[in-house]
């Protein structure tokens, strides 16, 4: 073999090695827990049924008769890749869930683009929190605002079909005998969450509150009519945020 056709196949190998690795990395990647834009068929994050819940148009879904906080699943949601804060509720018969994210996960939105982005978050930049007012100071009554925030997608369809599929599998390992898992990462449905998590951290009885939350449920998983009225803010509160957040 002279030189030439040696240096050739040297080249022809060095070729198929890399590409033979990056092909390994991209399959890697895909396969990982960081990864919710692959969907392809051999993705163990989408075998086994359809886990969590379509938004269904008879309200009766979401006639709970009562409600409570789940710390452990709001902990362990909120260590998920790509989430930032969760909020989980748990009723006689489902599961609902909030969340707002992050970018330590590819592939959570279902659809790309910078007009679907909720947030502006050059303030930090600059110092300050609102960069159209200069204000510095943070809702304290808000877990997700159009500033310096973590992200909210407005639809539940915003949120690709992996991400909720291992988000609702978390919750079906712990609660398995939930009817339905509902999630979303809508900003006015994970601020009103934020409410009733601060009323049960508060040691507030949560029965009279069962309607007005039926009514958030309605209206963000049945399309109903009734807009929800947020809870009151506590006048003094002996809870915290603890495990909502990522750690």
């Amino acid at each position: 073999m002279n030189k030439r056709r040696c240096a050739n196949v040297c080249l022809l190998a060095a070729a198929l090695t890399g590409a033979l690795g990056g092909c390994n990395y991209k399959a890697h990647h895909q396969q990982s827990a960081n990864d919710y834009g692959s969907r392809t068929a051999n993705d163990p994050k989408m075998s086994g049924v359809r886990a969590y819940s379509h938004v269904v148009t008879d309200p009766r879904a979401h006639d709970n008769r009562y409600f409570e906080y789940s710390s452990a699943m709001s902990y362990r949601l909120s260590n998920v890749p790509g989430v930032a804060n969760a909020i989980v509720m748990l009723t006689d018969k489902n599961a609902y869930v909030g969340i707002t994210t992050d970018q330590t996960a590819t592939g959570i939105r279902s659809h790309g683009g910078l007009r679907t982005r909720e947030q502006d978050n050059t303030g930090t930049t600059e110092g300050v929190y609102n960069v159209d007012t200069g204000s510095t100071s943070w809702d304290l009554t808000k877990i997700v605002t159009p500033y310096n925030s973590s992200f909210s997608h407005k639809d539940i369809s915003d949120l690709s079909t992996e991400f909720r599929q291992t988000l609702s599998n978390e919750v079906r390992k712990m609660a398995p005998n939930v009817t339905g898992v509902h999630i979303s990462a809508n900003m006015e449905y994970m601020n009103q969450l934020l409410g009733y998590a601060k009323a049960s951290w508060d040691g507030q009885p949560l029965a009279p509150l069962t309607p007005s939350f039926n009514k958030l449920a309605k209206y963000m998983f049945a399309a109903g009519d009734e807009v929800p009225i947020p809870v009151p803010e506590p006048t003094a509160r002996g809870g915290s945020m603890n495990g909502t957040a990522k750690r």
